[in-house]
């Protein structure tokens, strides 16, 4: 913590001084053979906290995304250069990938729930890495599915396949299998782009809650979700970190002209779809429907 020295007091320490991040990508370059996907990008992710990751189709997020997590390792021809820090420490120092995913959980775009029971599906990491003794198994289970809202739906067919689930009670136990090992890191790759509005609005509402504990780092084509739950914002574009930075800031007063473009829709894969700027993108009215206390209230 920086703190000012006068004469030879030493005074107060600034309060205003962030924490650490939990999570950052230093002069973080990706490839496969002689393509390169992402070169150079710095991007800091702060505890407790949403950082959402925007930008049109191809323009790497998802394989940034992939790479905080190490799911990049096995595929032909993956190079990276640069580093990953995980409180400090580099995340390719890690030998013990079963163990560093346990920290660094990530939940897909689509639901990929385990050919087992509903049950087993949420405590498998939790057996895997003996959490807690089996027979605490159940409680588990209950916390984590009434932590995302699926309990009540599934309390009485816990050896139920859970492909007898739709697919958003699918993803909602993918969460819950995820957040069982107690994770220091969720990664969410486009989580409800699939889902219908009504359990969008329930995950959305989870992941809030979720950063009063943990760092969420999210990739999503929707400005208006973006708007809505993101504490911090990132946009990429053609392999490279074009700005970040607090998401009302980016929203309402972006300072490079490819972020201006794409949070006005005048370029990319998706519309603004509900959130609403000035008409140059940089000096514009609140984002509607945020979802928490209106910007500039």
């Amino acid at each position: 913590m920086k703190c000012e020295q006068i004469g030879t007091t030493v005074g107060a320490c600034d309060a205003d001084v962030a924490d650490p991040p939990a999570m950052a990508a230093v002069n973080l370059s990706l490839g496969f053979d002689a393509k390169t996907v992402l070169d150079g990008v710095s991007l800091e992710f702060p505890a407790r906290a949403v950082t959402s990751l925007l930008g049109p189709t191809g323009s790497g997020k998802t394989t940034f995304l992939r790479a905080l997590n190490r799911m990049n390792d096995k595929v032909s021809g993956y190079r990276h250069s640069g580093d990953v820090l995980l409180h400090g420490r580099s995340i390719f120092s890690d030998r013990d990938l079963m163990e560093f995913r346990r920290k660094v959980g990530m939940v897909f775009q689509r639901p990929n729930p385990f050919p087992m029971s509903i049950i087993d599906n949420v405590v498998a990491g939790v057996r895997a890495h003996k959490i807690v003794p089996r027979r605490e198994f159940e409680s588990v289970a209950e916390a984590r599915l009434t932590e995302v809202g699926l309990w009540t739906a599934v309390k009485d067919r816990l050896s139920d396949s859970p492909f007898r689930l739709s697919g958003g009670q699918q993803q909602l136990l993918c969460l819950a299998r995820t957040l069982a090992v107690n994770p220091e890191v969720l990664l969410l790759d486009e989580p409800t782009s699939s889902l219908d509005p009504t359990t969008t609005e329930k995950i959305e509402r989870l992941i809030r809650s979720l950063a009063d504990r943990l760092t969420v780092i999210m990739v999503t084509h929707d400005l208006a979700q973006a708007a809505r739950i993101g504490d911090r914002t990132a946009l990429f574009f053609d392999g490279r970190l074009v700005e970040e930075g607090p998401t009302e800031q980016l929203f309402l007063a972006p300072k490079q002209a490819e972020t201006v473009r794409y949070v006005s829709g005048l370029f990319g894969d998706r519309g603004l779809l509900g959130v609403v700027v000035g008409n140059n993108g940089a000096n514009g009215k609140k984002v509607e429907n945020k979802g928490r206390e209106g910007w500039g209230a």
